[in-house]
């Protein structure tokens, strides 16, 4: 079997920032899309609206039936206790899955080296990858570093930083490197893995063309954003703790939220392999331009709410 062939899909996380669009790339691709979401009468996005809750294991099983392959989007990163929390909905989906006859889950999780210094929250990701498997079912998994794009938490941070900001005192972590990708090629790499046999069980890097520090990703946000330059002082002594108070003072991002970012920003992230270039192939975009994107995207998001025409998308990743 392969992507282009038609397949009864699941999306777990629709409305998400990653799944609304995924859904609609999927419709497009021809792919019959059950969009699984826990208030499925307020979902206004493509696809077929199914209720379902991955905290609540007997809700999975209607959204499954039928279903070849499901895409797991979600996680409980707003928690104190996600790390449990997401454990537990793996298992469950993982066991529902099985127990549906699917054939194929796709992931999305996070980059980064298992060297025994990922953050809390790629710890978590990681072990979402080996628990969605459990039962059999062949994963793919996709480890993405920042994705940008309208409506994603860790760009409007950076967004929201760079507008509010005319210099920055930033903690040590604005020197970690990275490889943020754009939205739409996160989109294209989901949509290309689909019914891959040779996918089946792999796991692959994704990221932009280049990997960058915090640092420097904040300072082209800013010329591209404002035509302007950010001075960046980095004090080593700010903490994880007083970074995240501080990023809830600057931006709108939760303080729980915040924390497990952050946390996460302490760790390098960039794609040493690119084996997911031999099954869907294409350059991905650049990151000034995937910048431009996400902001177009915005002003146009912006200019539909004003006009009474905008959908409701959350901000998931």
């Amino acid at each position: 079997m392969n992507s282009s062939t038609s397949q009864q899909v699941l999306v777990t996380g629709a409305s998400g920032f990653i799944g609304s669009h995924l859904v609609t790339a999927l419709v497009k691709a021809g792919h019959h899309v059950r969009a699984m979401t826990r208030k499925p009468e307020a979902y206004t996005g493509d696809g077929e609206a199914v209720a379902g809750d991955v905290s609540d294991p007997e809700s999975l099983r209607a959204p499954l039936e039928g279903v070849q392959a499901a895409y797991y989007l979600v996680h409980s990163l707003e928690s104190d206790d996600f790390q449990a929390k997401d454990a537990a909905a793996a298992k469950a989906f993982s066991a529902a899955a099985a127990a549906a006859g699917v054939e194929q889950i796709i992931y999305l999780g996070g980059l980064g080296d298992d060297d025994g210094t990922l953050s809390a929250h790629l710890e978590s990701r990681r072990e979402v990858e080996h628990l969605l498997g459990a039962d059999g079912v062949p994963v793919t998994v996709l480890r993405a570093a920042v994705v940008i794009g309208h409506g994603g938490i860790s760009w409007e941070m950076t967004r929201q930083l760079v507008d509010h900001l005319p210099a920055m005192v930033a903690p040590k972590w604005v020197s970690t490197k990275t490889q943020p990708i754009a939205l739409p090629d996160v989109i294209r790499y989901l949509v290309g893995v689909l019914g891959v046999t040779k996918a089946k069980n792999m796991v692959y890097e994704i990221g932009g063309p280049e990997a960058m520090e915090y640092a420097d990703m904040l300072r082209r946000a800013a010329k591209v954003q404002n035509g302007r330059r950010l001075p960046i002082l980095t004090i080593p002594l700010l903490t994880p703790g007083l970074s995240s108070k501080w990023l809830v003072f600057v931006t709108d991002v939760d303080l729980m939220t915040a924390r497990n970012l952050i946390d996460s920003m302490t760790s390098e992230v960039i794609v040493k392999d690119l084996a997911i270039r031999d099954v869907v192939p294409g350059e991905p975009m650049g990151y000034e331009d995937s910048v431009r994107l996400a902001l177009a995207d915005r002003a146009a998001a912006k200019k539909a709410e004003e006009s009474g025409t905008a959908t409701t998308t959350s901000k998931t990743r």
